[in-house]
């Protein structure tokens, strides 16, 4: 039943993604070349292409394609995977414009005294009729009795048929370039600023957290939360330099790295890995894994950390000056016997000393507060990367991104400092997170 389910999802996903390509086709290719044009034929290819290139990006790195070949796919195919997305948005807000424009003109056309419309037409608003007299009144001929004969220029002029106005098609050709073009201009504009928000590194946000049982000698204790770096076919050791680089310059206390390092072997990353190594914390650096770890065998990267330096923390914890630090393994470890274990990370520890939980789902938040956390530090959500998928993040976690509360324990959500798929993110800006502990002891 499993297997048919997925079957089912696969076969609805596929006849989405064709029809939104349908429409795609229609309204910036059909719409607005001529038929047989060396145009058509471009965007009829691309039409095909393209999303051909999405899939093998999507599934190479399962497959377990060379590495070159998952790069070579993944920068066209994800990228069109955000352009798809937007193109479509601004599409649909121009079917609410193209109706509009599309009177405007006609009214514009239909203008007795537009100038320029009967100019091009040709022909003036008094009729055939009228156009006969004027024939009559500038021939002298037609006044002349008996002049039978040179009657019959003036009867054949009366008679003739009209130049046609513009025509309706023309203006629908006209809106449908103006309408295209525009949401091309408004769809490629935006992927194209949220690539370079991505590739530029995350910026530096700072929250101050206080926590009961702190005391003062921990007060103003510093940690830098980075989650969702993605290294992968597209982010690779010069992302990693860049965050390690933003670390470094807020001169934190401790290094808390919240899951999802990467999407790819150790075979194929571990070079981009590398400038973790150079990571710089007077109380250390951490690592707990996410699900995409997972994905990409977490045993050979929890290895491969502690080589460079971090410290996972496998349902462990560690003392602090002032807190417990602790750290769980990600839900997704549960198919391999290895998921979290909040009994083993915090069950016998002294609750009277401030815990903070680094565990990268915000969905276990309501364990955290079972077990006396006061500080959840997570990642996964990305805050939605891609708008509106911060509605579909807030509705899928209990907190999307941000601080939050839960009873006696709060939750901090970071939107990550990379990107997953597209390497583009639109309204949910990258991150690396110091988290400033407060004492209220006074």
């Amino acid at each position: 039943m499993a297997v048919a389910g997925l079957v089912v999802m696969v076969i609805v996903v596929l006849a989405l993604l064709a029809g939104v390509h349908r429409y795609l086709w229609r309204r910036l290719v059909g719409d607005t070349t001529a038929e047989g044009s060396a145009m058509r034929r471009a965007g009829t290819v691309a039409a095909y292409v393209l999303p051909l290139l999405s899939v093998g990006a999507l599934v190479s790195g399962r497959a377990g394609a060379p590495f070159w070949l998952q790069r070579v796919l993944a920068w066209p195919g994800y990228l069109w995977l955000a352009a798809v997305l937007y193109l479509t948005l601004a599409l649909l807000v121009g079917e609410a414009v193209r109706p509009v424009l599309r009177r405007v003109l006609a009214r514009r056309a239909g203008r007795p005294d537009d100038a320029d419309t009967a100019s091009a037409d040709g022909v003036n608003d008094a009729g055939p009729a009228s156009r006969a007299n004027d024939a009559d009144r500038s021939n002298p001929a037609a006044d002349t009795p008996g002049a039978g004969t040179s009657a019959a220029p003036a009867t054949l002029v009366a008679e003739a048929p009209a130049p046609p106005r513009p025509d309706a098609p023309s203006r629908r050709l006209f809106v449908a370039r103006a309408v295209g073009g525009a949401a091309a201009v408004a769809g490629l504009g935006t992927v194209g600023l949220g690539t370079y928000g991505v590739l530029r590194g995350p910026g530096v946000k700072r929250i101050t957290v206080p926590l009961a049982k702190l005391p003062r000698s921990a007060h103003g204790f510093r940690i830098a939360v980075v989650s969702d770096i993605h290294l992968g076919p597209i982010l690779g050791r010069a992302h990693t330099q860049r965050i390690v680089d933003t670390i470094n310059r807020t001169q934190p206390d401790l290094v808390a790295v919240v899951g999802d390092l990467v999407d790819g072997t150790v075979a194929d990353l571990g070079p981009a890995a590398e400038p973790l190594a150079r990571l710089k914390a007077r109380h250390g650096n951490f690592f707990v894994t996410g699900n995409h770890e997972y994905y990409s065998g977490a045993a050979q990267w929890v290895d491969r950390v502690k080589e460079l330096g971090l410290h996972p923390l496998e349902n462990d914890r560690v003392e602090i000056d002032g807190f417990d630090l602790a750290g769980v393994n990600d839900i997704a470890g549960e198919s391999e016997g290895q998921g979290p274990d909040f009994a083993r990370a915090l069950g016998d520890r002294d609750r009277t000393r401030a815990a903070v939980l680094l565990a990268h789902q915000p969905v276990v938040i309501h364990d955290a507060v079972a077990h006396g956390v006061d500080l959840q530090l997570s990642g996964h959500t990305h805050g939605g990367q891609l708008w509106p998928g911060n509605f579909i993040a807030d509705l899928a976690n209990p907190t999307g991104a941000g601080l939050d509360r839960y009873g006696d324990t709060q939750l901090y959500v970071s939107r990550g400092a990379g990107a997953w798929g597209p390497p583009v993110r639109v309204g949910a800006p990258s991150d690396i997170t110091v988290v400033e502990l407060a004492s209220l002891r006074a």
